[in-house]
């Protein structure tokens, strides 16, 4: 909202809260004395101006928005001018503005917004800074953050096992002070040492996964679960094609084409902003066609309940790994260990697998392309689904790739 839109005075809150910054600073008057301050960097606050005993104007803050609203401020406002037409001085110490973390870290969420990261790497930015972060420190000024604040954040993530996210997390904060001291807010970074506290990455496990040996039993299990349709469809679809559980949640009926057997991700979506195509074996495809009478006149592939949840939830998967009694043996994005290890297991190239995975390796990324070893992997993600249900109903396999047989052109 512009100032210049701003009708009646006192303002609102809703007006308050919806003002935008402008290249400088500037103040806008709410009532009698009582100016509203909006930062240039976006933050805002409130300041009081009155005449001193000697006949001089002065200003005094008296606290951030929201952390002080706008009734409270009008109260602390008539206060301190009532004090002053008693003849008392006030302090009139020039006042440092305290920015409140949560002002910051909305700042600095707004400038990845508009840098363009992909949608799930904002929304997951959003979730967690809601989740875990402001909920501890969104009312603390910059100043009063302590690093034990920071580091209590941490752990409690990797408590939970949830090593990367907590990495995630300490970037974040991490950023947002540094964005802050870049921008004048503080001097202050009590997130800069995290790294050395936090669990080692090469001591601890990967993603829970599971071997062949212990694969018939999960996928008969994930069989005989009792869930809804379009929920199973998602579990097998991530399970096929190893792909990351986001990926699959937010697939798009757009992105499939069922009579070749593909599906193709926008760049946007990806983690290495690449377009990437995923073949799709037969089994796949006849369980998206079944469930396409359903979900097929909407965008989404695996719709949620309701507006505001536009896909299943990012717990559907976990939940019914929970529900067939594999809890903390596998996860979502185990799939895609257990994929890798077993396709390495029974032959198939490297470069093939790192090529599904949408990984980029040194020395892959000046030939990455959207379509890299397609028919091979096409080959390798059929035998791979074939190989699964197998273990399922436990018939004979598949021999092993002769890869020569599979070569192809890439």
């Amino acid at each position: 909202m512009k100032r210049s839109q701003i009708k009646r005075r006192p303002m609102a809150d809703s007006v308050l809260e919806k003002l935008e910054p402008e290249e400088r600073d500037y103040q806008e008057n709410d009532s009698p004395g009582l100016y509203f301050r909006v930062k240039a960097g976006g933050s805002k606050s409130w300041v009081v101006r009155y005449k001193r005993p000697n006949g001089k104007w002065a200003w005094k803050g008296i606290g951030g928005y929201p952390a002080v609203s706008g009734k409270a401020a009008r109260e602390k406002a008539r206060e301190l001018l009532k004090k002053v037409s008693d003849g008392e001085e006030l302090n009139t110490a020039p006042e440092v503005p305290k920015i409140l973390f949560m002002d910051a870290a909305e700042h600095w969420y707004q400038r990845k917004l508009k840098s363009g990261r992909a949608p799930g790497t904002t929304r997951q930015m959003r979730m967690y800074l809601d989740k875990e972060v402001l909920p501890r420190l969104g009312n603390k000024t910059l100043e009063e953050v302590t690093r034990l604040d920071c580091t209590t954040i941490q752990q409690s993530m990797e408590d939970r096992g949830a090593h990367v996210m907590a990495g995630k997390l300490r970037g974040w904060i991490n950023q947002i002070f540094s964005l802050a001291i870049a921008e004048g807010k503080t001097e202050h970074n009590p997130a800069s040492e995290l790294k050395h506290v936090a669990v080692d990455r090469f001591t601890r496990n990967h993603y829970p996964h599971l071997l062949e040996p212990d694969l018939p039993g999960f996928l008969k299990a994930i069989r005989e679960a009792k869930v809804r349709q379009v929920t199973e469809t998602m579990v097998w679809l991530a399970l096929r094609t190893a792909s990351r559980p986001g990926m699959a949640r937010f697939a798009e009926w757009t992105e499939l084409d069922l009579d070749k057997g593909l599906w193709v991700i926008r760049a946007e979506k990806m983690k290495m902003r690449r377009e990437h195509t995923v073949p799709l074996a037969s089994q796949t495809v006849q369980e998206l066609k079944a469930l396409q009478p359903y979900t097929g006149a909407g965008r989404y592939v695996f719709p949620g309940y309701g507006s505001k949840n536009p896909t299943l939830s990012e717990n559907a998967i976990k939940k019914v790994i929970v529900q067939v009694g594999y809890e903390g043996r596998i996860v979502g994005h185990g799939f895609r260990h257990t994929a890798s290890t077993l396709l390495r297991e029974h032959g198939w190239p490297k470069d093939w697998v790192e090529a599904q995975l949408a990984h980029v390796e040194d020395g892959m990324a000046g030939v990455y392309n959207k379509a890299q070893y397609l028919e091979q992997r096409r080959a390798m993600m059929q035998w791979y689904a074939d190989y699964l249900e197998a273990l399922e109903k436990g018939t004979s396999k598949p021999e092993d790739p002769v890869i020569g047989l599979v070569q192809g052109n890439g």
